[in-house]
C-alpha cells in the first residue's frame, strides 16, 4: 500500500494509490459507502491507523477491482496530475535526523577531513533536526540560496511515528513505527563548517525533500536490508543498504526516546552512505538545473530540481 499527501486547490489531502493511480480517500471511502474512513490529514490517519488499517486497505483492495466502474474511474488521477506534498506536511516538531550513521559515509568522513577521530568513534547515536520550513514534496524544487555554494545531497530511510511514546524499551520499539518513506537530507557544507555546527547548514528552506509516498511498515519485510540509492542527472552517486547502518533502527530511536516524547507523524531521518558530493575525488556540489532522484527499495523514487532561489 502507498499513502501520500497532496495538494488540491491549495488544501493539503490524504492519498492514496490504486493501481498506478491516485485517489483522495476520503473520497474513494464515501464512493465505497464508508465514509467513516475519510481522513482530513495524514497524521489523522497516522493516529487512527491501529484501528482502521485492514479496513483501509480492503476499501483500496475493492477499488482496485473496480476501477473500471463509472463511479470509480473518474476519481481516480495520473500521479503526474498531482502536486506532491512531504508525506507528513506539517510534523508534531522539526525533522528528527541522525548523523553518521554508515560505516562508509564515516571512512569517507575521515578521509576527507570533515570529521573527526572522536567523532567516528562515537558510541552514541548522534542526533540533530531540521526546521519544518525544510520539508518539500516529490518534484518540487529544492532552492539554491545566495549564502552556499557547497549544496549536498544525502538520500536516507525516513521512519514515520506511529503513536506518542517516552522512555521506549528497544525490543518494543516497532510498535511505535507507522511506516517509511524517501528522504534527501540536503545540506550546506560550507555553513556546516564555517558556524562550526551542523544546524545551520542543515536547515536552509526547502532543504528536506520527502517522498513520493508512505509505505506502512506491514508492507516493508526487511527495512534493514533495504538498497539505499542517489542519482544526479542520471549518475549514480550512492549505492548501499540499510544493512550498513551502525545503529539500527529500533536501537536510535529507543534511544532518541530516553527523556524525549515520541508523537504521531514525527519523522526521523536514519542516516545517509558514502557516495556524498563533497567526498567525492573531485567534490561536486549542487547546481540549479541538476536533478536529484533518491530510491529507497520498495519505497518509490524521490525526485527533485535544483532552482535558484
Amino acid at each position: 500500500m502507498r499513502l501520500l499527501s497532496y495538494d488540491y486547490r491549495g488544501v493539503s489531502r490524504v492519498g492514496v494509490y490504486v493501481g498506478e493511480k491516485i485517489a483522495h480517500l476520503s473520497r474513494i471511502a464515501g464512493i465505497l459507502g464508508q465514509p467513516d474512513l475519510a481522513a482530513g490529514s495524514m497524521r489523522e490517519l497516522i493516529e487512527r491507523w491501529g484501528a482502521i488499517g485492514p479496513r483501509v486497505r480492503a476499501l483500496v483492495a475493492e477499488a482496485e477491482k473496480r476501477a473500471k466502474d463509472k463511479d470509480i474511474a473518474p476519481v481516480l488521477m495520473d500521479p503526474d496530475a498531482v502536486t506532491f506534498l512531504p508525506p507528513v506536511p506539517d510534523p508534531p516538531k522539526n525533522i528528527l535526523c541522525m548523523g553518521l550513521n554508515y560505516t562508509d559515509h564515516v571512512e569517507e568522513g575521515l578521509r576527507t577531513k570533515a570529521i573527526t577521530e572522536a567523532q567516528a568513534k562515537m558510541d552514541v547515536p548522534m542526533f540533530f533536526t531540521k526546521a519544518p520550513g525544510t520539508l518539500v514534496g516529490h518534484r518540487a524544487g529544492i532552492p539554491l540560496h545566495a549564502c552556499t555554494s557547497q549544496l549536498d545531497y544525502e538520500a536516507e530511510l525516513v521512519v514515520i511515528i506511529s503513536k506518542r511514546g517516552r522512555d521506549i524499551p528497544e525490543s518494543k520499539m516497532d510498535d511505535y513505527i507507522f511506516g517509511y518513506c524517501c528522504g534527501n537530507d540536503i545540506s550546506a557544507r560550507d555553513l556546516q563548517r564555517s558556524h562550526k555546527q551542523i544546524f545551520k547548514g542543515k536547515t536552509l528552506d526547502g532543504s528536506c525533500p520527502l517522498g513520493p509516498c508512505v509505505v506502512p511498515k506491514e508492507d516493508v519485510k526487511e527495512p534493514a536490508k533495504l538498497r539505499l540509492r542517489s542519482w544526479v542527472n542520471g549518475d549514480l552517486r550512492q549505492d548501499s543498504t540499510t544493512a550498513n547502518m551502525i545503529f539500527s533502527v529500533p536501537a536510535m530511536l529507543a534511544s532518541l526516546s530516553k527523556g524525549f516524547t515520541l508523537e504521531p507523524g514525527d519523522l526521523f531521518m536514519t542516516g545517509t552512505p558514502s557516495g556524498v558530493g563533497y567526498a567525492r575525488a573531485t567534490p561536486a556540489f549542487l547546481k540549479a538545473g541538476d536533478v536529484v532522484e533518491i530510491e529507497v527499495e520498495g519505497l518509490g523514487r524521490l525526485v527533485n530540481s535544483v532552482v535558484a532561489a
